[in-house]
């Protein structure tokens, strides 16, 4: 039962969505251009100023949004939250504006028809997708910056100027139209190229008939025998990209690079022309980052062209969650392996140690399917699930490629899907189905399916079948065993202290306890610099022996008795015994070959 008081709320509550509704699309708009300004002076107080400028017709508000996220960061950020002092003038006169949600302005035009809207961005967050300044440095993205009129779609051009320094260098992959200024063809473009403005390092050269820059910061940071190293993996890397799809989209690829020591460890986020790494300056000449950059570069093709059609065209208020992440970030990461390995960075051993990496980590997290874990990274699940659709991705992507290579003799691959996917779906502007994706894998199988695949390890979460799938392409796990303690540790002034202790271990059975000082096992001082080797030596063979572990608790040393564990590990090989097929298989894969 509704009284008339519910009823007359009701009413009211059912009219808004539909007057707001009204109000969701902008005054039409035409002739936008942003200028930026970063300099010495705002610098200081990590402030970036921004203006928009556009002409419009229509009598109703303008309605100006920035994005809620960047594609390739899978997570809501909401950048209105760091603009400050906004205003707006029309005809060179000041207008009335408010809000219309959170990241949307409505200004009022009042009749006028030239407007520019301007405000602040404070940019202090060291990330891949936000905008970070120091005192001789900018780093900003399209979505932190430009706003677009609401409803109106995203396939207008626009200009950007931008005011600096003489003294600084600019590096986008946007076109140059004249100094300093640069334009896109539509708001998707203007948003996927970002920008390095101030004092860093920036050369060239050519990559298989194609310029690749490279822009570092801090200046000086990557130089010398670094500097060649990166050129070297770079110059090495990308041709086998290039050889995957037949086709390379951009004329210029830069490579942009932060090093801070705030930050931890690397991580990159790709755009249709450039990507932008941030990485701690240890990372520098670390066998890790020709990974990165290669993982990145593929993304140039697979996800800022080729993409689920989840995600086609991107929408920039809200979220949009896909079920193939597993596609367009794992299997990425399987390319990045392959390129390694096809370009000579690493060789056949790299390339199964890096596999052995990924069996490694996925096996140690929680069962989930590669649809879940490609979902639910939008809300960074604490499981230990929220990225696995990276290593798990990558590792079905194997699994595929060898599927594909033995169904076909080695006449078809992986490679052909993918090129396949390309021209048929990104070459006539549109995203991939589930039913092309897995329509293209059999067709490149001969017709195999591929549906019990799907319903057990993608949809599903059944264990990989290695056992079964490595020996097709003359590879094989191979197990390790090997002594081992069981807790965790972390040096200081004072010794070694024990900051955990793993379930069932000898540590366990023995009763040492987290805060324990650790002074010797067996009869080998835990500071020895060699300690680790000498324990696998000395007990290997001794699985079940009795192990005394000393400890010191309570400043007094204690004598603790276990015995003997084994763990196994496994790594991937090359399997002596692999057919001839299974070889040509296995070198297929390695070298980027089929037998056509």
């Amino acid at each position: 039962m509704i009284s008339s008081h519910s009823a007359l709320t009701l009413a009211v509550f059912s009219w808004l969505p539909v007057a707001a509704a009204a109000q969701s699309i902008s005054a039409p708009v035409s002739g936008i251009a942003y200028s930026v300004t970063f300099d010495e002076t705002t610098a200081r107080s990590r402030t970036v100023k921004v203006a928009m400028s556009l002409t419009t017709t229509g009598a109703g508000p303008l309605l100006l949004s920035l994005p809620a996220w960047t594609p390739g960061a899978y997570e809501l950020t909401y950048f209105a939250k760091w603009v400050s002092n906004f205003s707006a003038t029309g005809d060179g006169k000041p207008l009335a504006w408010d809000k219309l949600d959170y990241d949307t302005w409505r200004v009022r035009n009042a009749g006028a028809s030239h407007i520019v809207v301007s405000f602040d961005f404070r940019a202090d967050s060291l990330d891949n997708a936000m905008a970070w300044a120091r005192n001789d440095f900018l780093l900003f993205n399209g979505t932190n910056l430009f706003l677009y009129p609401e409803g109106r779609g995203f396939e207008f051009p626009a200009t950007v100027t931008v005011h600096t320094s003489s003294a600084w260098n600019v590096a986008t992959g946007m076109t140059s139209k004249s100094a300093r200024a640069y334009g896109a063809a539509n708001y998707h473009d203007l948003v996927d190229m970002p920008f390095f403005i101030g004092r860093f390092d920036i050369d060239s050269a050519r990559v298989a008939d194609h310029w690749v820059r490279f822009a570092s910061y801090p200046a000086g940071s990557v130089q010398g025998p670094a500097r060649a190293q990166v050129w070297d993996q770079l110059k090495k890397v990308i041709p086998p990209e290039m050889a995957v799809f037949r086709d390379t989209p951009w004329q210029t690829y830069t490579v942009m690079q932060i090093a801070d020591s705030s930050y931890g460890g690397a991580s990159g986020l790709e755009h249709q022309n450039s990507h932008v790494d941030v990485i701690a300056l240890g990372a520098i000449g670390s066998p890790f980052m020709p990974s990165l950059y290669a993982h990145e570069i593929f993304h140039s093709w697979n996800v800022k062209r080729l993409r689920p059609i989840d995600l086609w065209p991107y929408q920039y208020a809200h979220e949009q969650p896909t079920p193939w992440l597993w596609v367009s970030e794992g299997i990425t990461d399987y390319y990045a392996d392959l390129a390694m390995v096809r370009g000579g960075v690493v060789d056949s051993t790299g390339f199964f140690d890096a596999t052995t990496g990924k069996i490694t980590e996925v096996s140690a997290a929680p069962p989930v399917a590669l649809e879940d874990a490609s979902l639910s990274t939008w809300i960074h699940p604490t499981d230990g699930s929220g990225y696995i659709y990276y290593p798990k991705g990558s590792l079905a992507g194997l699994l595929l490629d060898i599927q594909i290579r033995d169904a076909s003799d080695n006449k078809q691959s992986l490679d052909d899907v993918m090129r396949s996917l390309y021209n048929e779906t990104y070459k006539v502007g549109k995203g991939f189905t589930p039913e092309q994706w897995w329509h293209a894998l059999s067709t490149a199988a001969g017709g195999k399916s591929f549906a019990e695949f799907n319903a057990r390890y993608i949809d599903g979460r059944e264990p990989f079948p290695w056992a079964v799938t490595l020996p097709l392409a003359g590879m094989r796990l191979a197990e390790d065993k090997e002594p081992k303690i069981g807790v965790q540790t972390v040096a200081d002034t004072s010794g070694i202290v024990v900051t955990g202790v793993e379930n069932g271990s000898a540590a366990s059975e023995a009763g040492v306890r987290p805060g324990d000082m650790l002074v010797s096992v067996g009869d080998l001082l835990v500071t020895d610099e060699t300690f680790g080797q000498k324990f696998r030596a000395a007990f290997s063979a001794k699985e079940g022996a009795s192990l005394t572990i000393k400890v010191r608790r309570g400043g007094q040393i204690q004598t603790l008795t276990g015995h003997v564990r084994m763990v196994s590990s496994f790594r991937v090989e090359a399997d002596p015994a692999a057919s001839a097929k299974a070889a040509r298989i296995r070198a297929g894969i390695l070298h980027g070959l089929t037998d056509k």
